[in-house]
């Protein structure tokens, strides 16, 4: 088996073993504790799956980084470098998640010289699992998928965020944002979760995805998943996309992605 094969393996079976700890918590009441602010929440779960998928991980790879949302919340350092990188979310939509709503998910991506090898997003609620190798296609349940070929903004769904900020300036200009879009669009709709959202626009199920103040680890395995299935992913600003940066959209063409580009201002946010 190929090495990149083998990650892969790995990276699925992981996957699977973390989705059903999150199954299993799914319907319990849940531990709830906050980060930056009240709408940005951690549950005991969050950090046992991040525990589990990292400690399998690396009994397999030894000498592998790893960057983790707990890990980083906890204190550690959040630096990519050439080093083979597993960037984790161990459960993207964590408000989802508390409140029973089911667009939640585990995000494992493997970046290795800082370029993507295996994304899996699995959502063990709905049994959804999304992959993807460079050059080999993306899928969903090993079936392949591919981004719509909506050609006008004004005839596409696009999915965006308001996020767990609430900086009154910071906020204002994410709903302005929001505000010019869905008069140039059929309509916005928010998933709640970044890698789901990604998943979304990579099989067709949404025209374009936009959001400001998410993190690396939130969109690292959707951002492969989404090229392999034909879309692309730039900087809010037009330029190349940068996965540090906490900004992006995501589309099903280069032509989508430049309108949505045009209509929206930038958010600051430190990046990771």
């Amino acid at each position: 088996m190929a090495e990149s094969d083998l990650y892969f393996k790995i990276a699925q079976g992981v996957a699977l073993e973390a989705g059903e700890i999150i199954k299993e918590a799914f319907y319990k009441e849940k531990e709830i504790c906050t980060k930056e602010c009240f709408a940005d929440l951690v549950t005991e779960t969050d950090q046992r799956v991040e525990k589990t998928v990292i400690s399998i991980i690396k009994e397999q790879f030894p000498t592998h980084s790893f960057i983790g949302e707990e890990s980083i919340a906890s204190g550690e350092r959040c630096k990519l470098t050439d080093n083979p990188t597993w960037i984790i979310d161990p459960i993207d939509g964590t408000t989802n998640f508390v409140h029973k709503f089911p667009y939640v998910c585990i995000s494992i991506a493997l970046l290795v010289d800082k370029q993507p090898v295996v994304a899996v997003v699995y959502n063990p609620i709905l049994n959804e699992m999304y992959t993807a190798q460079p050059g080999k296609g993306a899928f969903l349940n090993y079936k392949p998928i591919h981004v719509s070929k909506a050609s006008d903004l004004k005839s596409c769904s696009v999915l965006s965020e308001y996020g767990g900020n609430r900086e009154e300036e910071l906020l204002s200009i994410k709903v302005n944002n929001i505000h010019n879009v869905v008069r140039s669009c059929q309509g916005i709709r928010s998933v709640g979760s970044a890698a789901l959202s990604m998943c979304l626009v990579a099989q067709g199920s949404a025209d374009a995805y936009f959001e400001h103040g998410i993190h690396c680890w939130d969109i690292a395995a959707g951002m492969l998943i989404a090229k392999e299935a034909g879309g692309v992913v730039v900087d809010t600003e037009g330029g190349e996309f940068d996965l540090m940066s906490r900004r992006l959209v995501c589309a099903n063409n280069q032509k989508i992605a430049e309108e949505i580009v045009s209509l929206i201002e930038d958010v600051p946010f430190q990046r990771d």
